[in-house]
């Protein structure tokens, strides 16, 4: 079983505390992986946030194509960070050569270009950098989009944090948003790709449990969109109908619920959106999802969300303070994060909910 965790705040915060927030939960996990998305950057990010961060792991002779196609496409680059590795010995990680986390300028053909088409042009060398590196496993593209840092790694969270001096605060990595989860892709072929959370276009997903209608998610989204590619995990599908539903169709974050987990056919008939529900229901049923999970997301906005299956087969648990919440599988994080707060406002959702936490930390219940 997966351990997942997702922190808002309205202070910049180091990424130790997503380790901290794993830790206590290590029982519920494997020790085969840790990865984590950042948004909201803070540190040496801060000043330029419309920029764009490239977030990679790669051989030497990947990171040389990386630069070559970012060149030629007009991308230069303005800001480098690498993180301080620690070598020490008999660590459990398998890392790889290099790690690039750069921000770069626009191409001067983009200088006057709409957000939409400076987006456009991101999602494409996104993919034309994956495909390239894909061909001999020359690297990883994890992330290329403003105010977004992304590291995955394989290996045990407690050695990754020791490998990358992240149990140690910096005050040049920081971030108001930061997903994390313990446990690499152990349903399927261990690889770099399948580790949660997932990234797209401003859109990140992480789950704790498993889609039983993987095959019939992936067939019906492969045809949706050109960013819904790998399926190294069927918990890719989450963020793939998430970016399908509020980004492509535009719709309400409401209606992700209806698609996923859509009401049966006598309790929609009662209610008076009744014809909306069940033209989603007839058009969308291939984006339905079946099996245990608890599913949280960072919108492009910087709201969070969470839902669970239709059964709660799943644990989540929602703490807060005035300055931050955070979502997680058990409350035995937030208690080692969060000590002082106020256990009675914790929130246990349902499985018809849909949680929403606004950019002032209000905390929203809609139910299905």
């Amino acid at each position: 079983m997966c351990r997942i965790g997702a922190i808002k705040s309205k202070n910049y915060l180091h990424p130790s505390i997503a380790l901290k927030l794993m830790r206590s939960q290590q029982k519920g996990h494997d020790n085969s992986g840790f990865a984590f998305v950042m948004q909201d950057l803070g540190g040496i990010f801060a000043a330029h946030k419309d920029l764009p961060i490239l977030s990679m792991a790669a051989t030497v002779e990947g990171t040389r194509r990386a630069e070559d196609i970012l060149n030629n496409l007009g991308f230069t680059r303005v800001l480098q960070w690498s993180p301080d590795i620690n070598h020490e010995k008999g660590l459990k990680i398998e890392p790889m050569p290099n790690y690039v986390f750069e921000m770069f300028q626009y191409p001067k053909s983009h200088k006057y270009a709409t957000k939409e088409e400076k987006e456009e042009l991101l999602t494409d060398a996104a993919l034309m950098l994956r495909s390239e590196l894909d061909k001999d496993n020359a690297g990883y593209i994890y992330s290329f989009w403003p105010d977004v840092l992304t590291l995955k790694e394989i290996g045990s969270p407690k050695d990754i944090g020791t490998y990358f001096n992240l149990w140690e605060e910096t005050p040049d990595l920081c971030a108001k948003i930061i997903t994390a989860q313990c446990r690499q892709n152990t349903n399927y072929d261990i690889v770099r790709y399948a580790a949660h959370p997932f990234f797209l276009d401003g859109y990140t997903v992480l789950v704790n449990g498993e889609n039983t209608f993987f095959e019939k998610n992936k067939d019906y989204q492969m045809s949706l969109y050109k960013g819904y590619i790998g399926f190294e995990s069927d918990s890719q599908c989450f963020l793939y109908t998430l970016h399908y539903i509020n980004r492509i169709l535009k719709w309400p974050i409401q209606y992700y619920k209806h698609t996923i987990t859509p009401l049966p056919f006598d309790e929609i008939e009662k209610r008076n959106d009744r014809d909306v529900l069940l033209r989603i229901k007839a058009s969308l049923a291939h984006l339905e999802i079946n099996g245990p999970n608890t599913i949280l997301g960072v919108l492009p906005d910087g709201r969070m969300l969470c839902v669970c299956d239709s059964k709660k087969l799943r644990p989540v648990v929602i703490g807060r303070t005035d300055e931050t919440v955070i979502m997680t599988s058990e409350v035995t994080g937030i208690n080692d994060i969060l000590p002082d707060r106020d256990f009675e406002k914790d929130i246990y959702p349902n499985e018809c909910e849909t949680i929403i936490v606004e950019n002032d930390l209000t905390v929203k219940r809609w139910q299905q």
